[in-house]
């Protein structure tokens, strides 16, 4: 007897049908890439090229997030794609549905908690896995929003230059470490300002620290800073700022440098 389909919704309510449990999956994000591998481990045939954790993992490889090769998407023979309502394109997740795919999207959270719950209910339902004990560490680790030590500007491009804005993933992770968002009121999730608009937050004083993470752009101590002098700023890693996933666990990491700029 052939095992039913189970009834399922994906984070945006279109109804995922899995028949059975998925054992060929393909992620088209690279932080659900690594919850799953450490998650499910052997589960994954196939991932984009930026999925680079864990750094052990071997699978196919179909491109970039914002421009897979659907074509070796469905090579592979997928039961489930993974998506995200921001990362990916809206008429690649339509063409693998078209192909017959089931697609399980996230959707794109403003927060550590929507964005863990949002993990979880991808391990726990689509994928039948128990809880991850990382997942729970997580929730409590990040569970606390401290007091405002400073407030950032977070490029996270340049040329042009465009900010972390409103109810952003990345921004509550900063929240939680005690460093609020220049542009947190902004109307847009990702406001593209002037260099001389950002320059005069810094000197108005309504913001006193610049965030400069390693991805999308690769910032460095000679690519960002250089553009405004005498600004303070930090490096940090662009996944531990912006995936949810295992990476939350090296909270610590980032608090130490932010606490090292703000207290030193």
């Amino acid at each position: 007897m052939t095992e039913p389909a189970a009834r399922l919704v994906d984070d945006l309510g279109v109804p995922v049908r899995l028949t059975p449990r998925p054992s060929r999956v393909v992620s088209l994000v690279p932080s659900l890439t690594e919850s799953i591998a450490v998650t499910v481990p052997g589960i994954l045939v196939g991932a984009t090229d930026y999925c680079t954790h864990p750094s052990t993992l071997d699978v196919a490889r179909v491109g970039g997030s914002k421009y897979p090769k659907v074509a070796s998407v469905l090579a592979l023979r997928p039961d489930l794609v993974v998506a995200n309502a921001e990362e990916n394109r809206e008429e690649d997740v339509q063409l693998l549905r078209a192909n017959g795919v089931p697609v399980w999207v996230t959707e794109a959270a403003n927060s550590v908690p929507a964005g863990l719950a949002s993990v979880r209910r991808l391990l726990v339902e689509a994928l039948g896995a128990a809880e991850p004990d990382w997942l729970v560490a997580a929730e409590r680790e990040w569970a606390s929003v401290p007091p405002l030590r400073a407030t950032a500007i977070v490029p996270v491009w340049r040329k042009p230059w465009v900010v972390l804005g409103r109810d952003t993933f990345a921004g509550d992770v900063l929240r939680r470490l005690g460093v609020g968002n220049g542009y947190a009121d902004d109307e847009q999730r990702y406001p593209r300002p002037s260099l001389a608009r950002l320059r005069e937050k810094f000197a108005s004083g309504a913001a006193d620290l610049l965030v400069l993470p390693d991805e999308p752009y690769l910032f460095t101590d000679a690519d960002g800073p250089d553009a405004f002098p005498g600004v303070r700023y930090v490096l940090l890693s662009g996944r531990q700022l912006t995936w949810c996933g295992p990476s939350l666990r090296e909270a610590g990491n980032l608090l130490s440098i932010v606490d090292g700029l703000i207290d030193g």
